[in-house]
């Protein structure tokens, strides 16, 4: 609330941040919040929320002022659009195996996609949710250690893991380790109480060009501009901790920007 409220240049006080919010046009509160992050790519999941009940991609592109793609979620396609999702504009592909039965048991559906993907000659890279999340999964299922047979089946396809809390140190260990992995601590960074720790533990193992900066951001506005707000500083504590101040700049500069473009391939 605090923050909201210096953002607003109001008081810092949950009535006035919620007063502000209801007598502000909905579209120019939202736009607020999302340019107050100066992001430049927004690259949106095309399964959540569904058609017709939020804003798509390309909407919420311009409300932020930036530019924007989707991500095709695997399970809401046929094999088909996984095939040709380069074409089609999409950016990657997502899987939510870790809420249809866990990772360690992902669908024989999940896995031809895989095996469209890659066969297409210029896999995209594979975001795969793990770790906490909403009640309808089961949390030690969402391990991203057990999504190991299918790093080393699929070598050619970058895998991307979402979230990771509080697998953050496995999640690390695979981008150590294999590389073709990469990871984000969205979601763990707005929601968790010390999000600096979190990313002392990503960086244990992980180099700096493994981890990558996003919100998870959905529903509300506020949490883009939250977890904009709270990733910046932690980087900024966890960094100069190790690092010269140079070299924590630029670190810093890798992990909100740069390794995603190389990742994604965006100018």
């Amino acid at each position: 609330m605090r923050d909201l409220a210096a953002h607003f240049g109001i008081d810092p006080t949950e009535e006035a941040v919620y007063e502000h919010r209801r007598s502000t046009d909905s579209d120019e509160y939202a736009s607020s919040l999302l340019r107050a992050t100066n992001t430049d790519w927004l690259l949106v999941d095309d399964g959540f929320p569904p058609p017709g009940t939020g804003i798509e991609w390309e909407p919420l592109g311009e409300l932020a002022g930036c530019r924007a793609l989707p991500v095709l979620r695997i399970e809401t396609h046929e094999t088909t659009d996984v095939s040709g999702a380069r074409d089609a504009g999409f950016v990657a592909l997502k899987t939510i195996a870790a809420y249809r039965g866990g990772l360690d048991r992902v669908s024989d559906d999940v896995v031809a996609a895989l095996e469209a993907n890659e066969a297409s000659g210029d896999p995209l890279p594979v975001q795969a949710h793990c770790g906490f999340g909403d009640a309808d999964l089961h949390l030690w299922r969402a391990d991203p250690s057990y999504l190991k047979p299918l790093i080393e089946r699929f070598r050619e396809t970058p895998f991307v893991f979402l979230h990771c809390y509080p697998f953050v140190r496995e999640a690390g260990w695979l981008a150590h380790v294999y590389a073709n992995v990469w990871f984000d601590l969205s979601l763990t960074i707005p929601h968790v109480s010390r999000p600096a720790e979190h990313l002392r533990q990503a960086l244990e193992l992980a180099p700096v060009s493994k981890l990558l900066y996003a919100s998870d951001a959905a529903r509300t506005p506020e949490l883009y501009f939250l977890a904009a707000k709270w990733w910046r500083e932690a980087l900024a504590e966890a960094l100069s901790e190790e690092l010269p101040e140079q070299e924590a700049e630029q670190a810093g500069r890798s992990i909100l920007r740069e390794n995603a473009l190389a990742l994604y391939g965006l100018a």
